[in-house]
């Protein structure tokens, strides 16, 4: 399997990396994302879509901060996967960030998984 980091964007609060994990991009951010971090994030995922990837999963267990606009970035995305036949998957979230997804009911219209791990195994399963 290719591990290579395929890019990575940086603020002083957000780090997102990404990285090529058989058909799917995993992309990982690192830190808060909010509205004044999230084009760093939206940026990356649709990069992924671009490129060819319509399974992303989104490592989000450095993820220590989620407000409604990063919240909106991971939705969009998941529109323009499934558009394109794919879906995006969440995996590793923290409990700070699980519970917006909760309040919100978000949690419902995603594929969580506990782990990375978990999500890439779904994907060689064939069921994700």
């Amino acid at each position: 399997m290719d591990r290579g980091t395929v890019g990575s964007a940086q603020s002083g609060r957000l780090l997102v990396e990404v990285r090529e994990e058989g058909s799917s991009a995993v992309v990982t951010p690192a830190g808060e994302l909010d509205h004044h971090t999230a084009d760093l994030l939206r940026e990356p995922l649709d990069d992924c879509l671009e490129k060819g990837f319509s399974r992303l999963v989104v490592d989000c267990s450095r993820l220590e901060f989620c407000d409604s606009t990063g919240l909106n970035v991971l939705l969009g995305a998941r529109l323009k996967a499934e558009a394109a036949g794919g879906g995006v998957h969440l995996a590793g979230m923290l409990p700070v960030v699980a519970r917006v997804f909760e309040i919100t009911g978000a949690e419902a219209v995603f594929t969580v998984h506990d782990s990375l791990d978990d999500a890439l195994a779904d994907e060689a399963d064939g069921s994700g």
